[in-house]
């Protein structure tokens, strides 16, 4: 089913996003993962692609797998990089064999170990040229593409950025999902100046529960992100204290309270980077789920 159209629903919704373990004997803690989160009921879960299109075929079973065996409604990242038109279309075909209905168009990361991003391809230079892609050659496809409530580390100024995220939506873009964020207020900014310039597609926030401090500092040094004075004094506080499970109890805490004030104050519904871990996303939606009255 199009994540384009299940959108259309008036209450708060959760979606979830996974990674693809490289090692398979990893895969059977990683689907009893998927097992215990689907008892949250997400409104659809993406799949990583990997640098490099590293994990293209573990995507692929995985989403499938997802589908087919625990009736979720998958979401497939796509990335331009070490894309060509035969590899994104035998991707596609493959997707479409699965009955897999929905792909996330991202430009993708430089791989492991550079620091600058150089396509591999003409035809497939930003994330905009994969959604004209896709929508060109298989357009029954619902796309969803990332936006960048600081936005892209790489972009000129907001303003710049933000006509980028435009052409990517004029381009046949379905829906938004952010880049993780710390400050709600950068969200709802950013919403603001989205729809300022006509993109009223769905703007779906984004959420990491922080973990580990040295693995957020990584994130941040590449995703543009940045954390709160206080609460980034916080986690190196009780790093320093209690060790990880200290931040990952203080990281609970902050991202529960996130999520309540984001569905209050009118976000669609919120995307939990989940790091392929149940317990904190259990915990966290449960939290909403008690105080918002649901079972």
């Amino acid at each position: 089913m199009h994540i384009g159209s299940l959108l259309n629903r008036q209450e708060p919704f959760l979606s979830l996003e996974f990674f693809p373990p490289k090692d398979r004997g990893q895969w059977p803690g990683f689907f009893d993962v998927v097992r215990q989160l689907k008892t949250l009921a997400p409104l659809f879960c993406s799949v990583t692609y990997g640098a490099g299109g590293s994990t293209q075929h573990n995507t692929l079973e995985i989403v499938a797998r997802m589908k087919q065996e625990y009736g979720l409604e998958p979401l497939a990242h796509l990335t331009c990089v070490g894309a060509d038109v035969a590899r994104l279309a035998s991707f596609m075909r493959g997707l479409n064999e699965a009955r897999v209905d929905n792909v996330l168009a991202l430009r993708g990361d430089p791989p492991r170990g550079e620091t600058a991003f150089v396509p591999d391809s003409d035809d497939f230079q930003h994330g905009s040229d994969l959604v004209s892609f896709i929508r060109k050659d298989f357009p029954s496809f619902s796309i969803g593409v990332a936006g960048y409530p600081e936005k892209h580390p790489e972009a000129a100024s907001a303003e710049k950025d933000l006509q980028h995220l435009r052409h990517k939506v004029d381009s046949g873009a379905d829906f938004i999902i952010t880049q993780l964020f710390f400050d709600n207020d950068a969200y709802f900014d950013f919403v603001g100046r989205a729809r300022a310039i006509g993109i009223n597609v769905p703007i779906i926030p984004g959420i990491l529960p922080v973990q580990n401090l040295p693995a957020l500092k990584r994130m941040l040094s590449f995703c543009g992100a940045t954390v709160p004075e206080g609460f980034m004094r916080d986690l190196e506080h009780v790093q320093a204290t209690y060790g990880e499970s200290g931040v990952r109890g203080l990281g609970l805490g902050y991202a529960k309270a996130q999520v309540r004030n984001l569905l209050d104050r009118g976000a669609p519904g919120v995307h939990l980077y989940t790091l392929n871990k149940a317990d904190t996303c259990l915990e966290i939606w449960r939290d909403f789920s008690l105080r918002d009255g649901r079972q």
